[in-house]
């Protein structure tokens, strides 16, 4: 079968290409899946250039999405021929992943694919879309309405930032999103801001501890100092998710926002989160979350285009989903 192959040639050297490799065969609770769509995410641009804190087993094959059908099952969950789909827990990081032509995985990672969705869509939702439903839901669960005021998400041109975006939209919400890239002001009120503010400006007009209250919530994707200054803004019983890195893994703030206006940090998982609470999230995204701006989000390619489209990724220069045909 084809598929993308990162090889380590020397010390922190790496290579990756198409290649040839053997099918894998399918072992005890395990499922085949013949592989229709993949994805790109950035965890999948680290891997590629050989982070290892991404991957250290190698040659390994990239993606840690995949949708397609069941070839071969060895379990008592799945039958040959059901649409199914795996996202996070180890695939494509030190297991091989879903850039190939069939994919082997235990079949406690497998998730059914909803009839209202097409393979094609779920992967264009993928790990951003999941972590994207599952940033949103936690804002509603806690308390936050359309009512209660506008919705703030930061980098919000990359795939998490550009769902959540639409989502938030669709169920009603004032969305409000930073981007560091101006030109994609008009690309973000396609897909439903209501205001874009530029990511200089946002972190130059937020320099004192606190600032006046705004957002009723934040979905924070990038982490570092637009954290550290959204948190600033929120309304009294506000709720903030984090759920990226991207900017920055640090995070410098006072305890002003939690003991002052009672703001709660949320952390999002969606590598290891129960897989009932992935599918419970799917089948939100196929139905009533399901958005109409998906083809406005959408970059198909090929696994032939995946290596420029890492280095986009690498460049912080990508907008929206990657998605790849198999």
């Amino acid at each position: 079968m084809k598929a993308y192959v990162v090889e380590k040639i020397a010390d922190r050297e790496f290579k990756s290409d198409i290649k040839e490799v053997a099918i894998p065969k399918c072992g005890e609770n395990e499922v085949l899946i013949k592989v229709s769509y993949s994805s790109l995410n950035y965890k999948d641009a680290l891997s590629s250039a050989g982070n290892l804190g991404v991957t250290r087993n190698f040659p390994h094959i990239t993606g840690i999405d995949v949708a397609g059908t069941v070839a071969e099952s060895n379990c008592n969950v799945f039958k040959v021929g059901e649409r199914v789909l795996v996202t996070g827990y180890d695939m494509g990081m030190n297991t091989n992943g879903g850039h190939a032509e069939f994919v082997k995985v235990p079949s406690s990672w497998v998730a059914r694919i909803p009839d209202a969705i097409s393979d094609k869509e779920i992967m264009t939702f993928g790990t951003a879309g999941l972590t994207a439903a599952l940033s949103v839901n936690e804002l509603i669960e806690n308390g936050v309405t359309p009512e209660g005021g506008e919705v703030l998400v930061t980098g919000a041109t990359g795939g998490v930032g550009s769902i959540a975006v639409s989502i938030l939209n669709k169920i009603g919400f004032t969305v409000v999103a930073i981007s560091g890239k101006r030109e994609k002001t008009y690309y973000l009120e396609n897909i439903g801001a209501a205001e874009v503010i530029p990511r200089d400006k946002f972190n130059e007009e937020s320099k004192k501890p606190m600032m006046s209250e705004r957002y009723a919530g934040v979905i924070d994707t990038v982490g570092g100092e637009i954290l550290a200054n959204a948190l600033k803004y929120i309304k009294y019983d506000g709720v903030v998710t984090c759920c990226g890195l991207t900017s920055s893994h640090e995070l410098n703030t006072t305890v002003f926002p939690f003991i002052l206006r009672g703001v709660r940090l949320i952390g999002i998982d969606s590598v290891e989160c129960k897989l009932e609470k992935k599918q419970a999230a799917w089948e939100k995204i196929a139905s009533k979350w399901k958005i109409n701006t998906l083809d406005n989000i959408t970059n198909e390619i090929s696994l032939e285009e995946i290596k420029d489209a890492y280095e986009l990724l690498l460049a912080g220069k990508a907008v929206g989903r990657y998605v790849v045909k198999i």
